[in-house]
């Protein structure tokens, strides 16, 4: 075949001819450059490649990074993991071979993706994310994505939606709120983790985490400041109480100071805050985890105090009392997973008395069916989102739009097993979730979302938004 014969072919001469066109009118300094990206950007991007592989995330367990190739680059993404699961999420594929990595092991759920995902989406285009999505779903043919395992599909879902992005050469939470149809992204307020219990840490406090809001700063630059400090003054605060040793950190980073009461640890935090100087910009938040410590219909708060475990029950009347005299002692906003996650009465209760933000974390699993229901039934007003517990990004978005539709607040959510991918960053803005939870100002994992927020801000210049006192809508 002649050169001319080749250039007709492939219609190259007019492709190359408009190119040379574009570059004269731009009047580039360097035309060989930009004949070469224009040529680029006319070639349609199409999935060429996947491969998967087995990493760890920050607890040393192990997890699944995917590199999923286009035509027009690389686009890494890994997913995060948490310490329980429930029947009501997506399933999460193991291993199970106790004899490597005590059977955390992810080497399925990474052949899964190289053998079966791989095959079944080259050739696709990256910015049709539900169609990308749909086609796992179809090849898992199962409820909760046991076959194929959640895993394994969300990394290949999160991939592809940067490969999109690209490919419409957005930033990813301007492609992600294409997606969802929003026409504003909306930086979050950041729910910092600075008290760290329950099973996040070593320390004998039942509950989870207390967490602060910045919520009176006027961007997110300014919170991630307020919060730092904050962060920063109460271990201060803790070493001159307890001694320095009692400053070691959680999953999540959050202090872990050994202390049982819940009044002793939000009095460090209200401490804190006023010595920062932040009395009236920074609210406090409670993640309860109430499941973790739920015997029969009681709650043992001394559950992480073997000695003096069965001392100190409190009925689910008890908790409603608790949490009624907290609210009014310190600035809470929000509580997270107030009772059992099967235990709709209580948790209807405490909604309806409008005390403070309830949200629904074990209650819902980020599951479209328990968000109908308690949509339904007024059984709390927020959702925590887990993007592992749902699976796709398709499917994020719906269970986003419900909570939306039902004026509910929605927080985005790391996981205490996390990676340095910082996708929840974007997704938080692009969903406008009003407050995103990725743990303390500190390490690394953690940091790599807030630092990636702050990039959007300065991208986003006088355009960007944050929630602030806005933070519900």
């Amino acid at each position: 075949m002649s050169v001319q014969d080749y250039l007709d072919k492939h219609m190259l001469s007019r492709k190359l001819e408009d190119a040379v066109n574009a570059a004269v009118r731009a009047k580039t300094s360097d035309p060989v450059l930009f004949i070469s990206n224009h040529m680029r950007k006319a070639v349609q991007s199409v999935i060429t490649k996947i491969k998967a592989r087995q990493i760890l995330d920050s607890r040393g367990i192990p997890t699944v990074e995917v590199d999923l190739h286009t035509n027009k680059g690389v686009f890494r993404a890994s997913v995060p993991s948490g310490n329980s699961t429930s029947m009501y999420e997506a399933v999460e594929l193991r291993d199970g071979d106790k004899g490597v990595y005590l059977g955390n092991g992810v080497a399925k759920a990474v052949k899964n993706i190289n053998d079966k995902i791989s095959e079944a989406l080259i050739g696709m285009d990256p910015t049709l994310q539900s169609q990308i999505d749909q086609a796992m779903i179809d090849l898992d043919k199962t409820e909760k994505k046991g076959e194929l395992g959640a895993n394994a599909i969300l990394a290949v879902s999160i991939a592809a939606c940067k490969a999109g992005a690209a490919e419409k050469e957005v930033p990813l939470y301007k492609h992600i709120a294409d997606l969802s149809g929003k026409t504003s992204p909306t930086l979050p307020v950041p729910a910092f983790t600075v008290i760290s219990g329950g099973k996040h840490a070593g320390s004998n406090l039942a509950i989870h985490e207390i967490m602060i809001l910045p919520i009176g700063a006027s961007k997110f630059e300014e919170a991630l400041r307020m919060g730092t400090e904050t962060y920063h003054h109460l271990k201060a605060v803790i070493t001159e109480k307890y001694g320095a040793h009692n400053c070691n950190v959680g999953e999540d980073g959050g202090f872990a100071p050994n202390i049982s009461s819940f009044r002793e640890a939000l009095d460090l935090v209200k401490e804190a805050i006023s010595r920062a100087g932040y009395d009236e910009k920074i609210k406090i938040a409670l993640d309860v985890a109430a499941t973790d410590f739920c015997i029969g219909k009681r709650y043992d708060l001394d559950f992480q105090s073997p000695q003096k475990s069965g001392q100190n029950f409190k009925s689910a009347e008890d908790m409603i009392d608790l949490y009624k005299e907290l609210c009014s002692e310190y600035p809470i906003v929000s509580i997270e997973d107030p009772f059992d996650k099967e235990d709709w009465e209580h948790i209807k209760h405490i909604s309806s008395l409008g005390i403070c933000q309830v949200v629904g974390d074990d209650l819902l699993m980020s599951n479209a069916k328990r968000i109908e229901r308690a949509i339904t039934e007024s059984a709390c007003n927020a959702l925590l989102l887990k993007v592992n517990q749902v699976g796709t990004i398709t499917e994020v978005i719906e269970v986003v739009k419900l909570a939306k539709e039902a004026h509910w607040g929605v927080v985005t959510s790391h996981r205490c097993g996390e990676t340095i991918d910082s996708f929840i960053a974007d997704l938080s803005v692009g969903l406008a979730s009003g407050v995103i939870k990725a743990g303390a100002p500190c390490r690394g994992e953690r940091l790599e979302k807030y630092n990636q927020l702050l990039r959007i801000e300065e991208e986003l210049g006088d355009q960007a938004v944050y929630a602030g006192e806005d933070w519900r809508q």
